[in-house]
């Protein structure tokens, strides 16, 4: 073979190995998953298994990249990107979008389920309505996962509402802020990702929020009660932008309904086992962890009722089935 025929040859299979270089790098589709709590907590830790569970099951054709911490959205901001396509999966609280649609507050109304089997009740009851709106929104519902039971956080005992006047209360969507404004408190908007540096600076003394928050923004440095109050178990949803979803391929699909759905039961199992381990990490670091007064309890029930009077009004029908629903059962 000449000279020539052997360039000819090896710029031939030069050209024949980036064709299959493009080729391959065609084939791989990547997902960016924006999410809005540290990398270290157990939503993100799960989301970082459903990411792997997927890309193992498709062969790494599709590639979840988790973005913890509101590193490439905030948390208000994260629904809307993945909707416009700025991002094409996503993790949000989702009742901080409950003035868009009531229902998607409905786990945060006061002392209506307070326990995780009554939290999983509402959750089925709740999620057609919910995967419905999401849809008419373009996007589509992939999983939940809750966190655990809400308390309230101070620097001071809190005996009743009147020791919560002039506080400033953190607030992350509409519940909170109302019962901040009800109690006297000053209420503060505050997502997780600033929370730490909000505690640090006093620009909120007191929150509502889980054990897990609690222990992830170090709260003991800054605050130093914790009232066991069960006022609520929120959840984190999982979604997709309904037109990345149809333009990957059919296995690849049902690649991620699989490990979607094992990563809600992964996440529901893991907020359960991890409830008590935060309670206890709270107290031994100092904190001074108990359940509310009977005085204090009572009033932030009142609390509680009227918040749930005016959902039920802004929810309409959709919303008492719901409810009564969850109720009968």
């Amino acid at each position: 073979m000449s000279a020539i025929s052997r360039l000819a040859c090896v710029a031939a299979a030069t050209a024949l190995a980036a064709v299959g270089v493009a080729t391959s790098a065609a084939a791989q589709t990547i997902w960016n998953l924006p999410a809005a709590y540290s990398a270290t907590n157990y939503h993100s830790e799960n989301l970082v298994q459903f990411s792997a569970d997927v890309a193992a099951a498709t062969g790494d054709k599709l590639q979840i990249r988790v973005h913890p911490g509101a590193s490439l959205f905030k948390a208000p901001e994260i629904k809307r990107a993945v909707a416009t396509g700025q991002a094409q999966i996503g993790e949000v609280l989702i009742s901080i979008h409950e003035n868009e649609y009531p229902v998607f507050g409905v786990d945060v109304l006061p002392f209506l389920a307070t326990s995780f089997e009554d939290a999983r009740k509402l959750w089925n009851l709740s999620r057609p309505a919910i995967e419905k709106k999401l849809d008419s929104q373009g996007l589509k519902l992939l999983f939940a996962v809750p966190w655990g039971p809400q308390g309230i956080y101070a620097k001071k005992d809190l005996n009743s509402l009147a020791d919560m006047q002039g506080l400033k209360f953190r607030a992350y969507n509409a519940g909170t802020s109302r019962i901040a404004e009800l109690a006297g408190a000053q209420p503060v908007t505050i997502q997780a990702a600033e929370l730490p540096q909000a505690l640090a600076t006093g620009v909120v003394n007191s929150l509502i929020t889980s054990g897990s928050t609690g222990y992830d923004s170090k709260i003991w440095e800054t605050l130093t009660h914790w009232y066991d109050t069960q006022t609520w178990i929120p959840k984190n949803v999982t979604f997709v932008n309904k037109r990345a979803f149809a333009r990957i391929s059919q296995p690849s699909k049902d690649a991620v309904m699989r490990a979607a759905g094992a990563a809600e039961e992964r996440g529901w199992r893991i907020a359960e086992e991890k409830a008590d381990f935060y309670v206890k990490e709270l107290k031994a670091k100092g904190m001074k962890v108990e359940p509310p007064s009977e005085k204090f309890s009572a009033e932030l029930k009142g609390i509680g009722d009227k918040l749930v009077e005016s959902w039920l009004e802004r929810a309409g029908d959709e919303g008492k089935e719901i409810v009564e629903a969850f109720k009968k059962n």
